[in-house]
């Protein structure tokens, strides 16, 4: 079975850029997501239908590749949280943009999350990364066993360690300076999802106005009385036009720079969990290295061997970790800059629609006057 698979260098048969997640279907409570990936043969595409659940069973086949030296290294594309087709005000504030409006921006970010893993030198290696993309099997319909990469950065008994003095300035200042970004673009991210929060309340205002204004309208020859009707009716035109102005307004923020902040801020979450994990290693190194100096001939040996493993994982992983980190810092800046460009080149299109309608209207108005 697929539950079975090992993770062996393999050369993936797709194009990491054209992994697409194209729709989600709805069977109860019940997510199910088609994705569709070009043939590197060029020879037609790979269409597979996977639950959230075999999302999961890809990221655990990832996190358990103990025998990849350095893996603990990676900083792991970050998969979203679990999506709930009834969402509740606590899975809606932990997915954040990800619960607003339709699939769309939540199948954006698993399309996002494949593509990452496809591009990744490490990773990608994996088989089951090609079984995921192209197998027509379902993969892991079976409950997952939650590994030590899982959020490992939360487990209680390892809490002490995160304030442990690194041994090399690199690392100290990135994780200084993670810290700092975490907060920053964790809070960037809850203001802006407000900002769009707001936008969608006064669109449904709006909408609500729209429709009273219908209420105004007097039936009668009077013509006082129908010419306030004909200013209703066109009033509430103008209430429906704003509507949609700021509905587009508000999933132009989610499709773009809200998708973007939500990335940013899981990807500062994964490079937080790896630090934490290299400095998990040095803290064993060290121990290992007291551990020879305190110990009896007869287990000084054992003790050696043991402090040259903790020696090698720790240089392992150091290495992969600075590779990583240098490759995150490039990622990052061009995936805020996609979203900046992408958000600015929506909303002045927006803007201009919605400008020439709001002519229109006022042009109406003059010739009412």
């Amino acid at each position: 079975m697929m539950e079975e698979v090992k993770e062996t260098a393999s050369v993936l048969s797709v194009h990491d850029d054209s992994i697409k997640v194209t729709e989600v279907l709805k069977d109860g409570d019940t997510l199910t997501f088609i994705i569709v990936s070009q043939k590197l043969s060029g020879t037609g595409e790979y269409h597979v239908d996977r639950t959230y659940e075999d999302f999961e069973w890809l990221q655990q086949h990832l996190f358990s590749q103990g025998d990849v030296p350095g893996i603990q290294g990676v900083i792991f594309p970050p998969l979203p949280a679990k999506p709930q087709v009834n969402a509740s005000p606590r899975s809606i504030k932990q997915l954040g943009f990800l619960a607003l409006g339709e699939c769309q921006p939540y199948c954006k970010a698993l399309e996002t999350f494949l593509q990452q893993v496809a591009a990744h030198s490490i990773l990608s290696k994996n088989k089951a990364v090609e079984v995921f993309l192209t197998s027509s099997d379902p993969p892991g319909r079976q409950k997952v066993k939650k590994n030590i990469f899982n959020r490992l950065s939360q487990a209680v008994e390892e809490m002490r360690k995160e304030g442990h003095k690194d041994v090399d300035e690199f690392f100290q200042n990135e994780r200084d300076h993670n810290l700092v970004l975490t907060g920053c673009t964790k809070t960037a991210a809850e203001k802006f999802l407000d900002v769009v929060a707001t936008e969608q309340k006064i669109a449904v205002a709006c909408g609500h106005f729209s429709t009273a204004l219908h209420l105004c309208v007097e039936p009668g020859e009077d013509p006082d009385k129908q010419a306030f009707s004909r200013v209703c009716v066109k009033l509430s035109e103008v209430f429906e036009s704003i509507k949609k102005n700021m509905t587009s307004v508000a999933e132009n923020n989610v499709n773009t720079l809200g998708l973007g902040l939500d990335l940013e801020s899981r990807y500062q979450e994964a490079e937080r969990e790896m630090l934490f994990r290299r400095t998990c290693k040095l803290v064993e190194l060290e121990n290992a290295r007291r551990n020879v100096e305190k110990a009896k001939p007869v287990k000084k040996a054992a003790m050696e061997e043991v402090k040259k493993a903790a020696e090698t994982e720790f240089e392992h992983t150091s290495g992969v970790a600075k590779q990583e980190i240098a490759r995150f810092q490039g990622a990052r800046v061009e995936m805020l800059q996609q979203a900046l460009v992408g958000w600015c080149e929506k909303q002045l299109l927006t803007a201009k629609e919605s400008a020439d309608q709001f002519n229109q209207h006022l042009e109406v108005f003059r010739g009412m006057a």
